[in-house]
């Protein structure tokens, strides 16, 4: 992607030196996604088109908007919009129970992906999956336990466990991520982009180290700044690991990625600059080596404090929490990001009128700035929302003109 952008605050700049860090280079890496295609060609030096919709030959809408081509209207997509608050999801879990079961089999991970694809008609539809999905082919062996959520029985809290841990090799233990990616890829066609992701290093190793979710974060601060040796090393493995799992992902299909890190906000700005942002920097540039068209959106929830430092990672697009006004948000990050964002999901338990107005706020905010904007929630889709809710914002953000 192209470069060039512009953060305000005293974060512009910063985690360019990673080599204070001890990062190691990058190690060759294994052949990714045997059996899919090379990765496909974007020309991101084509003139903006006419505001169109997406016919054959062109790209999907959210890739041409994040690139500042001319569009009809800002892409929408929301996260977790396969899940937990559709029917059809909920009727399929009663046939397969486990949470890994429906990640980790191709036919039913594509399945639940596109059961918001068929229902609303996104601009995105992204691989149901989990961030955790990659850690045994780390020598990472994890649960998912109904009511429990992750449980990684042996937590990595020594530098003996760090090194015990492997390179990734996607295509020989996630095969089915990149066989969902391609077929999601030959379901949707241009009409959506197809979307992957990943958990960024702090957050892997919060559930890494503390064994499983946490509200204190009582081992992993132990560990920070009790051997803070020991965590930045299995940060570093995880950076690497992460960068390869996010080009294998696009090699098998995906048209953008996201990186998720949930738990960034957990730490002080002082120490995500030490533990958090330098490694999203590097899995952002190490993919821009080999993939520089493959757009990058970075999320941390709760990241009102994290702004200008989630702009000096230098992602493509910045998703926007909803616990700080678009506005703001716009002012402290500057013009030259896209953001997305960055509806309150708890607005999808209102009235229709209500979901129409909030919408309408958030676009015309970012439209105010002239900033490249993808429609989103600020958070994940709650479970319990009504499905006729979620169905009116997505007919809401799809009727949008930019002449509003």
């Amino acid at each position: 992607m192209a470069s060039g952008r512009t953060a305000t605050g005293a974060a512009q700049g910063q985690y360019s030196g990673l080599a204070a860090l001890g990062a190691s280079p990058h190690p060759p890496r294994p052949p990714r996604c045997r059996s899919c295609p090379a990765p496909r060609s974007t020309a991101f030096d084509v003139e903006p088109s006419a505001a169109q919709g997406a016919a054959d030959g062109d790209e999907p809408l959210l890739l041409r908007a994040v690139k500042g081509q001319a569009v009809e209207r800002p892409p929408v997509w929301m996260m977790r919009q396969a899940g937990r608050y559709m029917k059809a999801y909920q009727d399929l879990c009663v046939k397969h129970p486990t949470f890994r079961e429906r990640s980790e089999n191709t036919d039913l991970a594509v399945e639940i992906s596109l059961q918001p694809w068929e229902a609303f008609r996104p601009d995105g539809v992204i691989l149901f999956s989990d961030i955790l999905t990659p850690l045994p082919g780390m020598n990472i062996p994890f649960d998912i336990v109904k009511g429990k959520g992750p449980i990684i029985h042996e937590p990595i809290r020594t530098m003996e466990q760090v090194d015990a841990l492997t390179p990734l090799d996607s295509d020989k233990t996630c095969p089915f991520v990149g066989e969902a990616l391609r077929s999601l890829r030959s379901a949707v066609g241009n009409e959506a982009a197809v979307l992957g992701f990943v958990g960024a290093p702090f957050t892997l190793a919060s559930y890494i180290v503390e064994g499983g979710s946490s509200r204190n974060y009582t081992h992993m601060k132990r560990l920070a700044f009790g051997s803070p040796e020991v965590l930045k090393a299995l940060l570093q493995k995880l950076a690497n690991n992460v960068a390869e799992y996010v080009k294998y992902q696009a090699d098998c299909g995906a048209q953008a990625v996201q990186i998720f890190d949930s738990w960034a906000s957990s730490l002080s700005p002082a120490d995500f600059d030490v533990f958090a942002g330098p490694y999203i920097k590097q899995i952002i540039d190490s993919t821009r080596e080999t993939h520089p068209q493959l757009p990058i959106i970075l999320y941390i929830s709760g990241s009102g404090g994290l702004l200008e430092r989630m702009a000096a990672c230098n992602p493509d697009v910045i998703s926007i929490d909803h616990s700080v006004d678009m506005a703001d948000a716009l002012k402290r990050i500057g013009t030259g990001f896209a953001v997305q964002g960055n509806l309150d999901p708890g607005i999808l338990f209102g009235s229709h009128k209500v979901i129409e107005e909030r919408i309408l706020d958030v676009i015309k905010a970012v439209k105010s700035q002239g900033v490249r904007h993808i429609m989103n929630l600020g958070h994940g889709v709650l479970p319990g929302t009504p499905e006729d809710n979620v169905r009116h914002y997505f007919e809401v953000a799809k009727s949008v003109q930019h002449g509003i």
